[in-house]
């Protein structure tokens, strides 16, 4: 149970400095799959040297104990790294994610000598050695049940991912006391009772925040992220985890803010009008967000379209708490709802003019929100004249990433549009679900010139649709449900970042 709750909370504690991608993940499990190896092979040899009791319980104390440790010993090295990561200083990142890892080798070591030398110690005959084996496999693999969901779903959420760390430490520390004074009576016990009162010292300090971000005005943890909430000159940022990524803004009285949120109100305008005439955002009547984050785009569509009916999916309920709270996001207008949002989307009964994917996390796109048969369902949820924009990611010189959505998205819809957000590794992706030309982008911004009631964002956002459009890319690439490999395009795309120094903030 410890054991596994170490890995899950582990993912977490790395997760807020480092991120979630699926290279932090590997590392994790593989460190910890060597380390739990070395403990296994030294726990048999132990075992048979010294095949006490008091011998084992005295071991996992010191598991227990050293595994307390791990986020009070690491906090000075994750701090040095959340201000490298500010700061994109690769070497100090690169030192400091081995530094926390090393840290769990010895915990982790000493917890996983435990199992070959219970099995040393249960054994009494050949007789009975495989079915002492099978129960203490069970055991064991009933506390990584307990010690996987339990961290992820009510722990960290409720008391964050340091004092899990001691919670852990502490039920294990009082097992391994209890275990020594079977064993050996308070003689035992006596030599390891400054243990629990230095767990209690670790549960005060772990209530310390995670980071000293200048300007930090909020951080919490979710079951999902870490959320963090930025103060400057009066504008407002939302992280997530690493904090490579604006995943809202708000001002009190500005709309604009140079991001990828207001290029998503151009969407509709790929369309031709009625009777031949221009579209006009009068015709825009709903819309689905997926990826709310704390609401900006929301905020600007209701802006420039008025109070019209909008749908944001946002997976974690603690970012539309925070939305609510420090980023103003109460409009009467706005639906939010906590799901995923392909779910969300595909067990809705609506239809929507405009379908916006923003559930972008730097580096990565989620994969299942880039299949063909995503898309299918996003057509299908579209109105006559509805339109899909998607917010990804690129690099300077590898568009393989928007070249395979490209590719996917047109095996579905018969119009397709590319543009670059400038000063950024964005781009967003258009489709329509009528035939369409870039024409009638252009068509659709000289009539809007003529209006006096339009708001100047959806003009300046059209206007930069206008400029940064891209030629289309020739490509055959489909994604689908069975393959997509998004994290393997996205990882050559990171460490190409990493070898080359070629690292720039991506909003």
């Amino acid at each position: 149970m410890t054991t596994l709750a170490i890995e899950m909370s582990a993912s977490r504690l790395l997760g807020n400095i480092f991120g979630t991608s699926n290279l932090v993940w590997s590392c994790i499990i593989g460190l910890i799959l060597v380390y739990l190896a070395a403990g296994y092979f030294f726990g048999g040899r132990w075992a048979d040297r010294s095949p006490h009791l008091k011998t084992l319980y005295s071991i996992m104390a010191w598991g227990a104990f050293s595994s307390g440790l791990i986020p009070v010993c690491s906090q000075p090295v994750l701090r040095l790294a959340a201000n490298a990561f500010d700061e994109l200083s690769m070497g100090i990142l690169i030192g400091s994610f081995t530094v926390v890892l090393v840290l769990f080798s010895i915990p982790v070591t000493l917890l996983g000598v435990v199992s070959p030398f219970a099995i040393r110690l249960a054994i009494e005959g050949q007789e009975n050695s495989g079915r002492i084996s099978g129960y203490i496999y069970a055991i064991s693999t009933a506390g990584s049940f307990v010690g996987t969901f339990l961290p992820t779903l009510l722990l960290i959420p409720l008391v964050g991912t340091a004092r899990t760390f001691v919670i852990f430490s502490a039920v294990l520390t009082l097992t391994a006391l209890a275990g020594l004074y079977q064993a050996a009576k308070w003689r035992g016990v006596a030599a390891f009772l400054w243990m629990p009162i230095l767990i209690i010292i670790l549960w005060i300090i772990g209530s310390g925040p995670i980071k000293a971000t200048q300007g930090q005005v909020y951080e919490t943890e979710s079951a999902y992220n870490y959320i963090q909430v930025l103060e400057q000159d009066g504008y407002r940022f939302l992280r997530l985890n690493e904090g490579q990524g604006v995943h809202s803004t708000w001002h009190p009285s500005e709309i604009s803010f140079d991001g990828p949120w207001e290029q998503f109100l151009v969407a509709p305008f790929f369309n031709q009008g009625q009777d031949g005439q221009a579209f006009r955002p009068e015709q825009v009547q709903n819309m689905a967000i997926l990826g709310l984050a704390a609401g900006t785009l929301a905020r600007q569509a209701t802006e420039v379209f008025g109070e019209i009916p909008i749908d944001g999916y946002e997976i974690d309920p603690e970012i539309i708490e925070v939305g609510q709270a420090y980023f103003d996001m109460n409009e009467p207008n706005l639906n939010a709802i906590a799901q995923d949002g392909r779910w969300g989307l595909e067990h809705s009964h609506k239809k929507y003019s405009l379908i916006g994917v923003d559930a972008y996390r730097p580096p990565y796109i989620p994969w299942h929100l880039t299949t063909y048969e995503f898309f299918q369902m996003v057509h299908d949820h579209l109105t006559d004249n509805g339109v899909l924009a998607i917010n990804v990611g690129r690099a300077p010189e590898d568009r393989r990433l928007i070249d395979g959505l490209v590719g996917t998205i047109q095996a579905v819809f018969p119009s397709v549009y590319v543009m670059d957000i400038p000063d950024t590794f964005n781009s967003i992706i258009y489709a329509t679900l009528q035939p369409t030309e870039i024409k009638n982008l252009h068509q659709n911004l000289l009539y809007l010139y003529t209006r006096e009631d339009i708001h100047p964002l959806l003009i300046l956002a059209m206007e930069k649709a206008v400029v940064y459009q891209q030629p289309y890319p020739e490509t055959n690439v489909i994604f689908t449900d069975d393959k997509a490999p998004i994290e393997w395009l996205t990882n050559n795309l990171v460490l190409n970042f990493i070898f080359t120094g070629d690292m720039e903030l991506v909003q």
